[in-house]
């Protein structure tokens, strides 16, 4: 694994998260098993239905037929990046098709990296 083209990936699209209400753009870079990476960014609405970065990622990657995924890096923040981790709807939509292990990198202030797994960011889930 590559992790500095997933940041670079993950700060790519984020570019083109669509935030007129927080102002408070994310992206990730979503790593499958076979290699390949899925992007996403946030994308704001007036209504409740806005949709996460993360949760953008898993889809298009579902939608052309993957479903073996080894990790996920994210950032975000309104100006400089900060500490951006899964809203708890994205980590309970992870865990529909990831396992307890599968790793979750938070990118932030320009060179620090947390790793977390689902299990530490959901924990006592019934289904991991």
């Amino acid at each position: 694994m590559d992790i500095n083209l997933l940041i670079e990936t993950a700060k790519k699209v984020r570019e083109n998260a669509y935030t007129p209400y927080s102002n408070y753009k994310v992206g990730c870079a979503l790593l499958t098993k076979n290699g390949k990476i899925f992007s996403g960014c946030n994308i704001e609405n007036d209504g409740i239905m806005s949709i996460c970065a993360e949760r953008v990622a898993f889809s298009k990657a579902i939608s052309e037929g993957e479903k073996d995924f080894e990790c996920i890096l994210v950032l975000g923040g309104k100006e400089k990046l900060q500490y951006t981790s899964p809203c708890g709807y994205c980590r309970q939509f992870m865990s529909e098709f990831c396992n307890k292990n599968f790793e979750i990198y938070m990118y932030y202030d320009n060179d620090k990296i947390e790793k977390k797994t689902l299990a530490d960011l959901l924990p006592d889930s019934f289904n991991l």
